[in-house]
């Protein structure tokens, strides 16, 4: 990630020589072995990976400590160098391939790659030359997206990390030709790119969103588990978020008829049906939650009320 190193104008790698876009966890590599072992955790894995031996960059550790810090529900990660808009997951299944590397929430992604690039000002216009000067990245053929991994396979990047250690969702934006654009270009970038930012900003408001509560004492629920089935599907996508510590929660669906499962410890799961239109762009659908406490936590709740 360029925009995060101090020393960006010495070139793509921090002081050190190391690329920054390449330092994260590699929660990639973690999520493919969960998913051949047959292991049901899809989310949240900076929690189990371990990675004792391996030493961060300084500017790695400081962003990653600020993503995790807050409750960020979308972003993109800007580079240059060509002119597309990227989505998980980056790194591919099998090594050292160029394979479609598709995501639980690929339908999202698609979406919001697809909004960016068609509100740029040349990302997805046909008439635009491939930066490469050949036909194998004509990205606005196909409409100016790409699949990370289908392009090359990366590991270690910002993008993925905040996918599979946090409740945000994040793509890549690339949005020049030039590597290091020249200074005098930056108005031109702002006017190709002001509109599809603006709306990609507007994007934070899809889906639902919602705060989980006690039923009895109607406090917040931290860490309640929010899953997500789509009704024409037979399993959840297997990408839960959580709930905050002030119980809210956010997440980003595309339109359609969704059932919205939520548990936490201590209390008995529930379940909503939603219908989900995305006809606001000031604010997501609004679900909440009340969970009743499990038996054993009522008689120690009464016990503590005296009642």
């Amino acid at each position: 990630m360029e925009s995060n190193a101090r020393d960006w104008f010495t070139g793509r790698s921090n002081a050190n020589g190391v690329d920054l876009n390449r330092d994260f966890p590699d929660l990639d590599g973690f999520y493919y072995y969960l998913e051949r072992h047959n292991i049901p955790r899809f989310d949240h894995l900076l929690e189990l990976f371990g990675d004792e031996g391996k030493e961060y960059q300084p500017e790695v550790r400081a962003v990653g400590k600020w993503i995790l810090s807050l409750p960020f529900v979308l972003s993109a990660n800007m580079h240059e160098g060509d002119l597309v808009a990227n989505y998980p997951f980056d790194s591919a299944r099998i090594p050292n391939s160029n394979e479609y590397s598709i995501s639980p929430d690929d339908e999202t992604f698609r979406y919001l790659a697809e909004s960016y690039a068609s509100k740029h000002a040349q990302m997805a216009k046909n008439d635009h030359p491939p930066c490469d000067g050949t036909v194998t990245d004509a990205f606005a053929r196909q409409g100016g997206i790409t699949n990370g991994a289908k392009w090359y396979s990366v590991s270690g990047g910002m993008q993925d990390f905040n996918y599979l250690a946090t409740n945000a969702f994040e793509i890549t934006l690339e949005l020049s030709c030039e590597k290091f654009p020249d200074s005098t270009l930056l108005p031109k970038f702002w006017g190709d790119n002001k509109e599809a930012l603006i709306d990609f900003i507007r994007k934070a408001h899809i889906g639902i969103k919602g705060i989980v509560t006690d039923k009895i004492t109607g406090q917040p629920i931290p860490e309640a588990i929010i899953w997500v089935k789509n009704s024409t599907e037979i399993t959840p996508i297997k990408h839960p978020v959580t709930s905050w510590k002030t119980g809210e929660y956010f997440r980003l669906l595309t339109p359609g008829y969704y059932e919205i499962y939520v548990t936490a410890d201590g209390y008995q799961s529930t379940f909503k049906q939603v219908n989900v239109t995305n006809g606001s762009q000031t604010s997501a659908k609004i679900v909440n939650f009340a969970l009743m406490p499990e038996q054993s936590k009522v008689e120690k709740l009464k016990f503590k009320l005296n009642l």
